[in-house]
C-alpha cells in the first residue's frame, strides 16, 4: 500500500502538471511558461519511485529533456541551445534502447531504418530551403532522432511485447513532436503547432517513461 502511494502521488503530480501545461498553452501564457520545466521534473520522479535500480542513461535523457524545455521557452535567443540539449537527450535515449536488443540481423536493421530514413529525406526536402546556416544542425539532429527511431522499431520487430510498442510509439510521437517544430520553424509557422507539439511530445515521454519503466531491472 505505501509502495503503491509513493508511485500513485507522483504519477498525480505530473497529470496536474500536463494538465496546467495545455490549460496554459490555449488560455494563459504565464501559466504554460512557469509550468514546462516541471513536466520533465514530475516525470522523473514517477521513473525514480517505479522502479529500485535506475538506469543512469534514462535519467541523464530525462535531465537533458529539462533543459531543452527549459531553453526552447526562449527560441529566438536559445533555440540552438535547446536543440543540443535534446540532441544529448536522444542519444541517451538511443543508448537505453539498444541496450535492450538481443540478436539482430542486417535485414532487420534495414527494415526498421527504412521509414525514417524517408521521412528525414522528406522533412529536408520541405524545410531545406529556409534552413540558412541551421542546415547542418538540422541535418545532424534528424539522423539522431531517426535513429532513435530505427532502435525502437528493431526493438519491437526483435520481441514483440508491449513496452517494446510503447517505446516504439513514444519514439514515433517524439519524431512527429520535433517535425512540426522544424515545419513550424522553417517551412510555414501555424499557431496549431504549438499545442499539438506539445500534446505529442509529453504523450512520447511519458510513453518512453513506462517502457523503461517495465524493462528496468528490479532489483
Amino acid at each position: 500500500m505505501i509502495k503503491q502511494t509513493k508511485i500513485t502521488i507522483p504519477s498525480i503530480f505530473f497529470l496536474t502538471v500536463v494538465v496546467l501545461h495545455l490549460y496554459g498553452l490555449v488560455s494563459n501564457t504565464t501559466i504554460a511558461f512557469y509550468t514546462k520545466p516541471f513536466l520533465m521534473i514530475s516525470l522523473v520522479i514517477v521513473y525514480l519511485t517505479s522502479t529500485r535500480a535506475p538506469s543512469f542513461w534514462y535519467v541523464s535523457a530525462l535531465f537533458f529533456s529539462f533543459w531543452g524545455d527549459v531553453l526552447l521557452l526562449f527560441k529566438e535567443s536559445l533555440f540552438v541551445y535547446g536543440l543540443a540539449s535534446f540532441l544529448l537527450a536522444h542519444l541517451f535515449f538511443i543508448k537505453v534502447a539498444s541496450g535492450f536488443l538481443q540478436k539482430i540481423s542486417l535485414k532487420q536493421v534495414v527494415v526498421s531504418s527504412f521509414p525514417f530514413v524517408i521521412f528525414l529525406f522528406g522533412l529536408l526536402y520541405l524545410i531545406k530551403d529556409n534552413l540558412g546556416v541551421m542546415l547542418i544542425p538540422v541535418v545532424v539532429y534528424g539522423i539522431t532522432i531517426s535513429s532513435f527511431g530505427a532502435v525502437a522499431l528493431l526493438n519491437y520487430i526483435n520481441k514483440k511485447t508491449t513496452e517494446n510498442l510503447w517505446l516504439f510509439l513514444g519514439a514515433v510521437f517524439f519524431i512527429a513532436s520535433d517535425g512540426m517544430i522544424a515545419i513550424h520553424r522553417f517551412y510555414e509557422p501555424q499557431e496549431i503547432y504549438s499545442i499539438s507539439i506539445m500534446i505529442t511530445y509529453i504523450v512520447a515521454q511519458y510513453l518512453i517513461c513506462k517502457a523503461i519503466i517495465v524493462k528496468t531491472p528490479k532489483h
